[in-house]
């Protein structure tokens, strides 16, 4: 694991669209992960399923994956929908069969996970050609919002761990406080 996971005890701060959308639309993670309908993927450190509840209605089959199980606490009180899946796991030993998913993606979550040991078990349940998109907060940023500064990457970083572990680069953009990298598993 990279470093502290979120407070579940601030997961309310979780769902304020208006915050969250700031840094990613729906509508760019979709494009960034291209699902189609009849598609298997994973949202890689989950939480309340806040971006989850974007993809799940286009694709067949989500596994909502977060280490921490009052996230899917929480998400159950607020009603997980019927192809989600709720998976209690860290993203270095994932659950999952070698290439089972379609996609994956993470979102503000990066950071925590960010190890060689958390990178190769992605691309090992991705499909060859399947899309890893991950949006992040940078280590650039002003540290105002997300975690502290020293716990960030670089897009460039995040980049070169990504293409040591089996992965090409898509697509890359750095924001003033974000990125979004979108990988395809070789």
């Amino acid at each position: 694991m990279g470093y502290h996971t979120f407070d579940a005890g601030r997961a309310d701060k979780l769902e304020d669209a208006q915050q969250r959308y700031r840094s990613l639309s729906a509508e760019e993670l979709r494009w960034a992960l291209s699902p189609e309908r009849d598609e298997t993927v994973a949202d890689l450190g989950s939480g309340t399923g806040f971006y989850t509840d974007d993809v799940a209605p286009a694709v067949e089959q989500v596994y909502a994956v977060d280490v921490q199980e009052a996230m899917h606490d929480y998400y159950r009180q607020k009603g997980v929908p019927d192809n989600v899946a709720l998976v209690t796991s860290g993203i270095d030993d994932l659950p999952f069969d070698t290439g089972s998913l379609d996609g994956a993606f993470s979102t503000m979550t990066y950071h925590e996970f960010a190890s060689g040991e958390a990178l190769s078990e992605v691309a090992r349940v991705l499909t060859p050609g399947g899309t890893f998109a991950i949006a992040d907060w940078a280590a650039s940023g002003s540290g105002r919002n997300g975690p502290p500064i020293d716990e960030r990457f670089s897009a460039a970083e995040a980049t070169d761990a990504l293409r040591q572990h089996g992965f090409t680069i898509e697509f890359e953009a750095v924001r003033p406080e974000t990125f979004l990298l979108v990988a395809s598993a070789e």
